[in-house]
């Protein structure tokens, strides 16, 4: 436990150093090539842990609080802004004696700067580990699910979701993911289990999972993508796994007189059966044995499940897939740069989408995530191989350079509003506005940030 704490807190650190330091050499390099003298930069916040001062006379601070930083430039805080207490001989290296286009850049060179580190990173996955995935054949479609009543059936393999081209799972959940909160129908292209052409299938959706927190579109939609088999590797001390005696390495094969082919499906049996006793004969070495458990209720938003406090033993199924099942694309420098740039612009597109939703309605403020919850992805990823790290840092720093877009005062994006505004009326916006604008920034912020503090805390209970 303590061991897994640190990694967490090791991986945080870590990650937000990487984002926090790209996203504000950003703002420096820039500032610095239209010859702003940059009096600090701090990485981190609190008091300073070290501190340096460069040839250029900038002044360099590492503090201990990763949650962010700062560029401080000269004529740039309230009290120089009107240029009062900056002599006549620096005015020149003054941040707000800068044409405007010299200031939007400086203040959106942060933002670009994590566009850049996200299309750097897909790029080195592309290079070292290319494109490798599962082709989206279906293991199974649950009878009676929104898949099964628009004619998807076991076999069928999908080749497109509204119009765009799929070649593995991932890229079928992350179209689905699109259209979390949607009214409307999903199509989906995909050619059943042999023929030769694709068919297209209908699914409608209302509100489409836009009420859960941790959303699970082809689970939803009763598609399951591989049979993983229902072994248990271990069971959670004093849960109701170990009450009714199950053990490491116990295949599950029925459950309620109905046969288990998958983990899958029996995770779905156990949450359809909260506090409801579950008749269950396993295969233990070469003896089956029945046992009976009472799944514990849980409320996962507003609904009861059922859960045990048993967990998957690890299987490769990547390795166990025949050939034809595999999908592997190669990459050298040069045809790695054109899906690196997509990916940035497709995850930049679905951060906005996920945001706007978020703000209408469509889908729950739920999925906001905290340190705590960055903390324990970062940990996870780190610990599955640098591969996933990487995509999970790319996607991290796309998301802070979306976020930071944002006309909202405070951040990089309500400075570019408001020097949008002085372009249009030919003045800057005056003090007392931005003042104003400060202040309803802040709370903004502040209320987001206590949100996702929550959303991490209520995750952990």
């Amino acid at each position: 436990m303590f061991e897994t704490l640190l990694i967490n807190i090791l991986a945080l650190i870590v990650t937000l150093g990487i984002l926090v330091t790209i996203h504000e050499f950003g703002h420096f390099w820039v500032a610095r090539r239209c010859g702003v003298k940059v009096l600090r930069f701090s990485i981190g916040f609190g008091r300073a842990v070290k501190t340096w001062h460069g040839k250029d006379g900038t002044e360099y601070v590492i503090a201990p609080i990763p949650l962010g930083g700062y560029v401080k430039m000269l004529g740039q805080d309230d009290t120089q802004a009107g240029g009062g207490d900056i002599p006549e001989s620096e005015r020149h290296m003054a941040f707000n004696f800068k044409p405007l286009w010299q200031r939007f850049a400086i203040v959106a060179a942060g933002p670009m700067a994590n566009f850049l580190l996200a299309i750097v990173v897909f790029w080195l996955i592309n290079v070292a580990y290319g494109l490798k995935g599962v082709a989206p054949v279906m293991s199974n479609v649950l009878d009676g699910s929104p898949a099964y009543e628009a004619g998807l059936r076991a076999g069928d393999e999908i080749v497109a979701v509204d119009g765009v081209d799929t070649n593995i799972w991932q890229q079928v959940t992350m179209q689905l993911l699109n259209r979390l909160g949607e009214t409307g129908e999903l199509v989906v292209s995909a050619v059943p289990a042999n023929a030769v052409d694709a068919r297209d299938y209908r699914i409608p959706v209302q509100n489409w999972e836009s009420r859960t927190s941790e959303p699970n579109p082809l689970a939803s939609l009763g598609i399951v993508q591989y049979e993983i088999p229902p072994v248990i590797d271990g069971v959670v001390a004093g849960g109701r796994a170990e009450q009714a005696g199950f053990q490491a390495g116990d295949r599950v094969l029925s459950a309620g007189g109905e046969q288990v082919r998958s983990w899958t499906q029996w995770v779905e049996m156990v949450r359809a059966h909260p506090e409801l006793t579950l008749d269950v004969v396993v295969q233990r070495g070469a003896v089956e044995q029945a046992l009976t458990v009472t799944p514990q209720s849980s409320d996962v938003d507003g609904v009861a499940i059922g859960t045990i406090g048993a967990y998957v033993e690890p299987y490769d199924l990547y390795g166990s897939l025949p050939p034809e099942m595999r999908r592997e694309i190669s990459y050298n420098p040069l045809t790695a740069i054109g899906p690196a740039l997509q990916e940035t612009w497709d995850k930049s597109v679905f951060v906005l989408d996920s945001i706007k939703k978020m703000v209408i309605g469509l889908i729950s403020v739920k999925n906001i995530n905290g340190p705590i919850t960055i903390a324990q992805v970062a940990g996870e990823t780190a610990s599955y191989g640098l591969e996933v790290y990487l995509g999970f840092l790319a996607i991290l720093s796309i998301s802070l350079g979306v976020l930071n877009l944002l006309p909202i005062p405070v951040l990089d994006g309500g400075h570019l509003l408001y020097y949008t505004i002085e372009a249009i009326i030919r003045r800057p916006v005056p003090e007392r506005i931005q003042a104003m604008g400060l202040q309803m920034g802040l709370l903004m912020i502040g209320g987001i940030m206590m949100l996702a503090i929550y959303n991490d805390v209520a995750r952990l209970l």
